[in-house]
């Protein structure tokens, strides 16, 4: 959340340049205002204490010196109760102001950062660069879909899956499995070599720090509750590593020298999707549970997609946006090192969720669809959830009225179901499908290629399961405006120099 000081022009702040960061979100401006006017609210009533704290000692003062008069007190000894009595009902409804002050802190985004594209709607999020192998023409091909491609290679059951989870469910088996796992450990290795700390997390938090990492609207949408009888111990699943691991310093006090610190997450992921019921909803690219790997960042500042594999850093704020470049850069040159085309975009302002002040997605080619769709997304959230979880570094000065918060940067490296379903697509032949090579030394035999071995069921052809779910639930293309002067990144080699990003993929026609 923001400091409250930035919404009080005398403690040095600027109402209105948060109102205009609001508008950019097409956010309600009148919170700003709201806010104000609680802080307000609370300040007199914890003047009110203060004040009947004051005639508490005075009147503890005459009692004093009516006992040491052996005179008689009774009449104080009740105004001290009364005062009492009253401090307690004011310090209850300071209480419960102050609540009502943060919860409202909370619904007021982080200041949008000046490089954003300001628009409502996704359709304008700004192109900032675009990538494929040499060779590759990036187009709508026929081929069969990423869960045909599965469905061949006998790597996953959807009807057992949903049989005994439900809507979404799925069992991954042979080498669904492995080819999940290789990307896993290819992964946290490639991480690993670049100086991360791998981190596997609890698969749930407790709602005292969820409420702090995730917005308001995620707990009926997104999350799913665990309820032990008492309240108190109510837990929310992960909807992503990065949840737990930005509560991972909380209520510390860091040590500048050590910055950066940077945290290769992985985790299982719970998303309930109820807000996106009729999305991808065949195969895997879009369920319940999955894997993630993602880049976790962090640093300082003076104010279930399945398996996941998440980046995040802690880190000075005067390095803020440039960490905030390596950890998309590091994105980028995980997916040049297995081949796949991708583009960069620019999220627009109203699509930002509240922590963040500035976001790029990595989207990568799907041919089958023709389209390209979102693998990664990195954020730099500034210093708005390390405030909220009291993460802060350094000694503050007498002089200074702020402390001082780390900043914290995330990314998604690989949420693997989805990168799985991106690479069945790109790299199926009619036989069957080329393992990408970096994947191949993590899978039994370390094979380059796996046959076919199953066929598809007869209502569930490329020519009727396949164009059937493009129909119904294919999203249109998003146009991503073109960005001003964004260069071109050179290929950069794959990871252990395993391959050239520019090789050419056999039998690939993208």
């Amino acid at each position: 959340m923001l400091d409250i000081f930035d919404f009080i022009v005398e403690k040095g702040g600027n109402p209105e340049k948060i109102r205009e960061s609001q508008r950019r979100r097409h956010a309600p401006v009148e919170a700003v205002d709201e806010v104000i006017a609680l802080y307000e609210d609370h300040r007199k009533t914890q003047y009110n204490v203060s004040q009947i704290n004051t005639k508490i000692n005075d009147t503890q003062k005459q009692i004093g010196t009516k006992k040491k008069a052996k005179e008689n007190a009774d009449d104080l000894l009740a105004q001290k109760i009364e005062l009492e009595k009253e401090k307690k009902a004011m310090n209850e409804s300071a209480i419960e102001k102050d609540k009502l002050l943060k919860a409202k802190l909370r619904t007021i985004g982080n200041f949008v950062h000046d490089s954003v594209p300001v628009h409502n709607d996704e359709d304008f999020n700004a192109l900032q660069r675009d990538w494929a192998p040499e060779g590759v023409k990036v187009e709508k091909r026929e081929c069969l879909s990423h869960h045909e491609v599965l469905t061949r290679l006998d790597g996953f059951d959807p009807v057992r899956g949903a049989k005994v989870v439900g809507h979404r469910g799925y069992f991954l088996r042979k080498w669904g499995v492995f080819l999940n796992q290789a990307l896993i450990n290819y992964g946290l290795e490639f991480l690993d070599a670049k100086g991360y700390t791998p981190l596997q997390t609890p698969q749930f938090m407790l709602k005292e720090y969820m409420a702090k990492t995730a917005q308001l609207e995620q707990f009926d949408e997104e999350l799913y509750k665990v309820i032990d009888g008492d309240s108190q111990n109510d837990k929310y699943l992960i909807a992503t590593s990065e949840q737990p691991i930005s509560a991972f310093h909380a209520d510390e006090w860091l040590v500048a020298k050590d910055l950066p610190i940077r945290y290769a997450g992985f985790s299982s992921c719970y998303r309930r999707e109820a807000g996106s019921a009729g999305k991808d909803a065949w195969g895997i690219f879009r369920v319940h549970q999955f894997e993630k790997v993602c880049i976790q960042f962090q640093k300082f500042s003076h104010q279930a997609n399945p398996d996941q594999i998440e980046q995040f850093i802690l880190t000075d704020p005067e390095k803020s946006w440039e960490a905030f470049d390596d950890m998309i850069s590091v994105s980028e040159e995980f997916y040049k090192s297995l081949g796949v085309p991708y583009r960069v975009v620019a999220i627009v302002s109203g699509a930002l969720n509240n922590a963040a002040a500035k976001k790029f997605d990595l989207e990568a080619w799907f041919p089958f669809q023709g389209e390209y769709k979102e693998l990664v997304s990195c954020s730099n959230c500034t210093d708005y959830q390390s405030r909220a979880l009291e993460i802060r570094y350094g000694a503050k000065l007498q002089t200074e009225i702020r402390k001082k918060y780390v900043h914290a940067l995330n990314s998604t490296l690989c949420a693997t179901e989805r990168a799985l379903c991106c690479l069945l697509e790109n790299f199926q032949t009619e036989e069957g499908f080329n393992v990408p090579e970096p994947l191949r030394k993590y899978l039994p035999g370390a094979p380059e290629f796996i046959p076919f071995t199953k066929e598809l069921p007869k209502n569930s052809t490329s020519t009727t399961w396949g164009k059937e779910g493009q129909g119904q639930k294919a999203k249109k293309e998003k146009k991503a405006a073109p960005a001003a002067a964004a260069p071109a990144p050179a290929a950069a080699p794959a990871a252990g120099g395993e391959i050239e990003a520019t090789e050419k993929i056999k039998d690939l026609k993208v």
